[in-house]
C-alpha cells in the first residue's frame, strides 16, 4: 500500500472527507472565531475611554509573551479562518451538486439564492480581512506606519478619517454580521444542542449577538467619520 493510499485511508482524512466532518470543523472553528470577536471588539471600544487605555491595550498586545502572544494568536486565527473558510466551500460546492443544478420548487431557489449571496458576502469578507491586515497590523501606509508605533490611538482615528475606508469596514463589518445571525444558530444545531424547544432562544441569541457585535464595531468609525470623535 502506497504512502498516499495510507494517508487517504487515516481517521483525519476520513473525517475530513466526510460532510458530518466538515461540518464538525465549519462548528468548532466558528465558536473559535465567534469567541475572537467578542474580545476584539472589546479592546477595539477602549477608544471610547482615550488615548492612554487604548495604547495601553495595544502594548499589551504587541508585548505579550514578550512579543510571541500575538504572533501566537495571529496564527492560530489563520489557521481556524483557512479551515473554517475551506470547508464551508467544500459543503456549499457539495450540496450544489447533490441538488443537480435543477430547481423546481421556490424553497429550493430561494435557499440557491441564499447560498450565491453567501458566498459573495464571503468574499467581501475575506477580501476586508486582507485589506484591514494590511491598513492597520502591516500599515502599508507610511502615514499610519509612524502613527502605529508611537499612538495606535491616532492610527485608527486617522485611518477611519477617510470616508471610503470608513464605508467599506462598515459594509463588510454588516456583511460578518449577516452571517453571524445564521452562524452562530448553525453551531448550536451542528452540535446537537438545538431542540424544538430552544429553536426560538437559538435564533434570538444568534441575532443579538450579531446586532452587539454590529452595533460595537460600526460605532468607532461613525463616531470619526460623522461625529468627528478624536479630532
Amino acid at each position: 500500500m502506497s504512502a498516499l493510499s495510507c494517508c487517504n485511508n487515516s481517521a483525519p482524512f476520513r473525517f475530513w472527507n466526510s460532510s458530518i466532518g466538515k461540518k464538525i470543523i465549519v462548528a468548532l472553528t466558528g465558536i473559535i472565531l465567534v469567541g475572537y470577536l467578542a474580545g476584539h471588539l472589546v479592546g477595539n471600544l477602549l477608544i471610547f475611554q482615550g488615548e492612554h487605555a487604548f495604547n495601553e491595550y495595544a502594548h499589551f498586545l504587541q508585548t505579550m509573551l514578550h512579543g510571541y502572544g500575538v504572533w501566537i494568536a495571529r496564527i492560530v486565527l489563520l489557521g481556524t479562518l483557512v479551515l473554517h473558510v475551506v470547508a464551508t466551500i467544500q459543503l456549499t460546492l457539495a450540496n450544489r451538486i447533490a441538488r443537480n443544478i435543477q430547481y423546481q420548487c421556490p424553497d429550493t431557489v430561494t435557499a440557491t439564492v441564499s447560498s450565491r449571496m453567501m458566498i459573495w458576502s464571503g468574499s467581501t469578507i475575506l477580501a476586508f480581512i486582507v485589506f484591514h491586515i494590511l491598513h492597520y497590523t502591516v500599515r502599508v501606509s507610511p502615514t499610519l506606519a509612524e502613527l502605529g508605533e508611537n499612538n495606535p490611538h491616532a492610527m485608527v482615528i486617522t485611518g477611519f478619517s477617510n470616508v471610503l475606508v470608513s464605508l467599506f469596514y462598515i459594509v463588510a463589518i454588516s456583511l460578518l454580521c449577516s452571517h453571524l445571525s445564521h452562524g452562530v444558530g448553525s453551531i448550536f444545531q451542528t452540535l446537537g444542542l438545538r431542540s424544538h424547544k430552544t429553536a426560538l432562544a437559538i435564533d434570538l441569541l444568534s441575532r443579538a449577538y450579531a446586532l452587539a457585535i454590529w452595533l460595537g464595531f460600526i460605532s468607532i468609525p461613525v463616531a470619526i467619520m460623522v461625529f468627528g470623535f478624536g479630532k
